[in-house]
């Protein structure tokens, strides 16, 4: 049997860049927000922020935090080649604080009313990870 490439496959997935350091700090327990100030461009640790905040009922300061995060991966998508769709694997775990972020701007702005950004959010969520849906989901 002959097998053919798909010509018209989507985009690759996009890995960001894994950064041990501030990984390994949050990991060890340092607080999430010391780690964000030592490594500003680290998502993961603005996740972890937004939902801490977000626990405590401080839904804004959880969008905030969120929306820093979201933004600092996206900054660090593009520079890997990212252009603006495709695949953003749950998987790779250094895109795991970026898909968190996005996870908790959705849940944030729903929490203040946002609802079309909440909405876009969660739709941007489902077409880069399904994975990551079912992972931020579940309990």
């Amino acid at each position: 049997m002959e097998t053919h490439e798909n010509l018209i496959a989507g985009p690759p997935p996009t890995h960001l860049p894994d950064n041990p350091e501030a990984r390994g700090a949050l990991e060890s327990g340092a607080k999430a927000s010391d780690v964000a100030a030592r490594f500003p461009a680290f998502p993961a640790a603005w996740a972890t922020l937004a939902d801490e905040y977000f626990a405590a009922g401080h839904a804004v300061t959880s969008y905030a935090f969120a929306r820093t995060g979201y933004h600092r991966g996206l900054d660090q998508l593009r520079r890997a080649g990212w252009k603006g769709h495709g695949p953003i694997p749950w998987e790779h775990e250094p895109n795991r604080g970026f898909l968190r972020c996005l996870h908790a701007l959705a849940r944030a702005a729903q929490a203040i009313g946002e609802k079309d950004e909440a909405e876009r959010c969660a739709q941007f969520l489902r077409e880069s990870s399904p994975v990551a849906v079912k992972a931020l989901n579940s309990p």
